[in-house]
């Protein structure tokens, strides 16, 4: 299982499960920066459920778990996923069953093809990112292709052409001195 703790579109494709653990309250917990973060949430554990925060922790779980009913369901998901759960780092109530749930759900997703799919289209991701990465060194590798990417980038900051022309032309250069 993957473990990255940046969030993010770029990210999160790179995950096989995400689990956003939140602590309870904290004015309106289903603004709009949040309600993004839960639309790609698999699992919501919201923690400090113990003690004097107990009963708000049981509250924000609550409205989370009714926000995530409102949401659309997701091809990746069985029936009762994504999930709001209560949890306790301080005394462990609740992490057997949020690491349960985890097993769950990675299960169904390789019983039902989602796993290898996602893993195939990691597999394009890195692909795709290993390829820009090769021709990026290979144009800071050369002086004369440095040259024209840094002419490419002057002219794109001063409005004299487009960011697409620029690099088609970038590119062009680089076939024609590769031939």
């Amino acid at each position: 299982m993957n473990l990255i703790v940046q969030v993010g579109n770029l990210a999160f494709k790179q995950l096989d499960l995400f689990a956003l653990l939140l602590a309870p309250a904290g004015g309106d917990e289903l603004q709009g920066v949040k309600r993004g973060i839960m639309e790609i949430a698999d699992l919501i554990l919201v923690n400090k459920a113990d003690g004097d925060l107990r009963a708000q922790a049981m509250r924000t779980c609550a409205d989370y778990a009714g926000a995530l009913r409102l949401l659309r369901k997701r091809p990746q998901d069985p029936e009762d996923f994504p999930k709001a759960l209560t949890m306790s780092a301080l005394d462990g109530a609740g992490l057997v069953q949020g690491w349960d749930e985890m097993q769950k759900l990675i299960a169904w997703r390789r019983e039902n093809g989602v796993w290898d799919k996602r893993r195939a289209d990691q597999a394009l991701y890195w692909l795709d990112a290993e390829v820009k990465t090769q021709l990026l060194e290979r144009l800071a590798a050369d002086a004369g292709h440095r040259d024209r990417l840094d002419r490419a980038k002057q002219d794109v900051v001063s409005g004299a052409t487009t960011p697409a022309r620029a690099a088609a032309l970038v590119v062009a250069a680089m076939d024609t001195q590769g031939r």
